[in-house]
């Protein structure tokens, strides 16, 4: 059977994509790979057709960046015992932190388990992302919101070798594109998310599939009562490539598959 490999860090659940896509390609086997934050690179260069990340992913050995589409911003939190004057309030600011030890200040401690460790014991508090905290489930710990943290971002990470027509419809399942949808229709910026998250960077290629699609409304307006047909009719941008394009199916197929 043909297969798929995703890779994801923690606190990054790819669960809901998961259902959708073992409902659309009954085919294609999912085969899902949980890795260490430290281990992302390792996976795009290994095993992983794709790998759900945080940025900043480094760049590969030869220099090169891996694609990648930006999906959602993840809140920065400060985990705080549940009994610190912290845990009364609605959200913690830099003066709030002024006078209490920072254990980490994150975006995301190098080991979370032994910093909430600390956090327990009183010794300190800890930034992190929120899923992050909640995957943890400390229960004599709370979290507040960091005000003014810009939060880490999770996107969709692969290379070019690993491009294919499986990848680009797996892009399409997280980017919330229908089973009936056209495979030239442009995706929505930023794309469905699991929950509500931020969808303000679109893809490289979403400027050109605008323009295109501008294009085309414009040439129908100029035909329209005059019995001329249109032949603008379909996205001139093609399947709607991400960030700095894919280049087709490699011919060993995913890695799954090799």
């Amino acid at each position: 059977m043909t297969a798929l490999s995703i890779a994801f860090v923690p606190g990054v659940s790819p669960a809901k994509w998961v259902r959708v896509w073992r409902e659309r390609r009954p085919d294609v086997d999912l085969v899902l790979l949980p890795v260490d934050a430290d281990g992302v690179t390792a996976a795009i260069e290994g095993d992983a057709d794709m790998v759900f990340a945080r940025m900043p992913v480094p760049d590969r050995a030869d220099g090169e960046q891996y694609h990648a589409i930006p999906l959602w911003t993840e809140t920065a939190v400060v985990a705080t015992p549940k009994d610190s004057p912290l845990a009364d309030l609605d959200e913690v600011t830099e003066v709030d932190l002024a006078d209490v030890t920072v254990l980490d200040a994150g975006p995301v401690p190098p080991d979370v388990a032994a910093a909430l460790d600390l956090v327990e014991a009183n010794v300190g508090v800890v930034v992190l992302p929120q899923s992050l905290f909640r995957a943890a489930s400390r229960k004599d710990l709370v979290s507040r919101p960091l005000a003014g943290s810009p939060g880490t971002r999770v996107a969709l990470v692969w290379r070019d070798e690993d491009a294919s027509e499986l990848t680009e419809e797996f892009i399409g399942v997280v980017r919330g594109r229908t089973a009936n949808s056209s495979r030239n229709q442009t995706d929505e910026p930023g794309g469905a998310d699991p929950a509500g998250a931020d969808r303000s960077r679109p893809s490289k290629s979403g400027g050109k599939a605008t323009a295109a699609n501008a294009k085309t409304v414009a040439k129908r307006s100029a035909t329209k009562g005059t019995g001329a047909k249109s032949g603008g009719g379909k996205n001139s941008t093609g399947r709607g490539r991400t960030q700095r394009g894919m280049q087709g199916k490699p011919k060993r197929g995913s890695k799954g598959n090799r």
